[in-house]
């Protein structure tokens, strides 16, 4: 039997100015989402925008915070407070330095490593039992500092990698509500380029 996960984050920030950063592999995930399962992200409230729909049967809430990546904490609480969800029935998508670009890995839990969107998260949800979704930008060079990278745009190289990471992560997420966690995990913490 599937998870029951029902309430995807996707991290980032707000505004047309940090659209297109490696700061916001969260939202281009949901965005991407969205477009494919026809979930309009049309809803606002605790300063977030979301949508319900389902995808392949299983229903859902696709979210994006607009509180900034540092705050993300909040207005996840009071939604999953809201529709009386629980923390283990929520999945967030994340950027991470930490991972290779185009590299996916699906965690059941964690602690924050040095993500201050997961940090918030953590603080607001009062644990570390949510599902992560992390979508590898890679490390910044040696001349630039990690601020710049993350709120950098991705270059037209790293664009097209990061178009079928996207769709890869997609692929991660209806394999996650469809089969559970630990088949999401077998099936994508591997780097695409491999498989």
């Amino acid at each position: 039997m599937a998870d029951e996960i029902r309430l995807v984050i996707g991290l980032g920030n707000p505004g047309e100015q940090y659209r297109k950063t490696r700061h916001n592999a969260g939202f281009m995930v949901i965005d991407a989402i969205s477009n494919t399962f026809a979930i309009a992200l049309d809803k606002k409230k605790f300063d977030a925008e979301f949508g319900r729909g389902s995808i392949e049967g299983v229903e859902v809430i696709l979210v994006k915070p607009q509180s900034f990546m540092n705050r993300s904490g909040p207005p996840v609480q009071k939604l999953a407070a809201y529709f009386k969800i629980s923390t283990q029935d929520i999945l967030v998508i994340h950027d991470d330095i930490d991972l290779n670009l185009g590299r996916l890995k699906i965690k059941e839990k964690g602690g924050g490593g040095g993500h201050n969107g997961i940090k918030s998260l953590i603080n607001a949800l009062n644990g570390v039992n949510f599902s992560r979704l992390r979508i590898g930008i890679g490390r910044p060079n040696e001349h630039m500092g990690i601020i710049d990278h993350v709120l950098g745009r991705f270059t037209s190289g790293e664009s097209e990698v990061m178009e079928l990471t996207i769709a890869r992560a997609k692929e991660a997420v209806v394999e996650i509500l469809c089969n559970g966690i630990k088949e999401g995990m077998n099936r994508f913490n591997v780097n695409f380029i491999d498989c």
